[in-house]
């Protein structure tokens, strides 16, 4: 099964395409921008409390035959500060 490549930051909406360098996610593929993550979030995931890193990047020529996901998921009240899982 292969990584969901989530479009977007779950904190701020920043878009997250599959070559970005700048996507980190969690064990559960939460996904964040480094901004948020290094900044706001302190390294540790809001949903579960696991740590973040970055996110690798699918080759392209393997985008066709496992395109990333189109669904944006984002935290209605943001992540305005760490909580704890």
């Amino acid at each position: 099964m292969a990584l969901e490549l989530r479009p977007n930051c779950e904190c701020c909406d920043k878009d997250l395409p599959p070559a970005s360098l700048e996507a980190v996610i969690c064990s559960f593929e939460c996904t964040y921008c480094s901004d948020c993550a290094e900044g706001t979030l302190e390294g540790k995931c809001p949903n579960c409390g696991g740590e973040l890193v970055r996110r690798p990047v699918r080759p392209a020529g393997k985008l066709v035959n496992n395109p990333p996901s189109t669904v944006r998921i984002l935290k209605a009240e943001g992540c305005s500060s760490r909580t704890s899982a």
